[in-house]
């Protein structure tokens, strides 16, 4: 006697998933945010193109025309030391003074923060998120006042503290959460084996936060690259200023504009920057890699 299998049961059809806001469908929703994204890049594209434009034209106006004349003598006016050289320079030693000094202050201020619980841990942080809220402008008149009492005013250095001071709440917060992504476990064994938090900071943490580190320092000399406020008010020698205030240069008392040396100075003036991006790409690539670090 032949027993009979019954049939398998029938394997149900997978539902695809329903589309949402970031996964737009076929049809009039795609449309729209191929639409909206144009619309974003042609309103970036339209300002860059004006500098390109109005750099290479002898005479240059607010309205840019696209014609087949061209020279360079905006940059050959704008490629000297007081107007471009000289304050690159200085805008690279408060910019790159300043995130160093973040950084390593940061990363000091996070690593007890990651790493030990306190009562009072919570409260520091609501501290420090209430700092990133407030508006430079509205302490410059107290630490005006302070510089002036020490005798700090048009002193690089001073500046540069001052400026790594204001840019600490935020790095701390990015810090924070850089430090909280490596796992406690690789301290723990390095503490096991004698070395202490200094230690294990230094050849545990830091290499593999060097994506993060990147980061809260390419953040840091972006954001006081284009500062001006702080060093007009705070610099008065011409020979100290960075190349974020004396741009204010091209603008005349009576309201005209250079506008070709404005725009050939712009050009010159966002290639640190740029170049500063093209050079940590690659870092930025790499993000936190810590899979394999932990052995279970």
């Amino acid at each position: 006697m032949t027993q009979t299998l019954a049939p398998p049961p029938p394997v149900k059809a997978k539902s695809r998933p329903t589309a949402d806001l970031t996964m737009p469908g076929r049809g009039p929703m795609r449309f729209a945010v191929y639409l909206v994204l144009v619309i974003v890049a042609i309103a970036f594209f339209l300002p860059f193109l004006w500098l390109v434009v109005a750099s290479i034209q002898p005479g240059a106006a607010l309205s840019a025309d696209i014609t087949w004349q061209f020279s360079f003598k905006n940059f050959a006016d704008v490629l000297n030391v007081d107007t471009i050289f000289r304050p690159v320079l200085n805008s690279l030693i408060i910019s790159g003074g300043t995130a160093l000094i973040t950084v390593f202050a940061a990363t000091l201020a996070a690593y007890p923060l990651s790493r030990y619980r306190s009562r009072f841990g919570r409260l520091f942080l609501y501290g420090i998120l209430f700092s990133t809220g407030l508006p430079i402008t509205a302490v410059m008149v107290p630490v005006y006042t302070m510089y002036s009492q020490f005798e700090l005013t048009d002193s690089v250095p001073a500046l540069i503290l001052f400026m790594a001071a204001s840019s600490l709440p935020f790095a701390i917060w990015m810090m924070k959460n850089f430090m909280d992504s490596v796992p406690v476990e690789l301290e723990e064994a390095a503490w096991t084996d004698g070395a202490g938090w200094f230690q294990s900071l230094r050849r545990i943490i830091l290499p593999l936060m060097i994506p993060g580190l990147t980061v809260v320092f390419v953040f840091t000399f972006v954001t006081q690259w284009g500062n001006f406020f702080v060093p007009f008010i705070l610099l008065q020698s011409p020979e100290s200023q960075p190349a974020s205030v004396t741009i204010y240069t091209f603008f005349s008392t009576y309201g005209q504009v250079a506008y070709g040396q404005l725009a050939a100075f712009a050009i010159l003036y966002t290639l640190p920057v740029v170049l500063l991006y093209t050079a940590m790409s690659r870092v930025f690539g790499g993000a936190f890699s810590l899979t394999g670090a932990v052995k279970g």
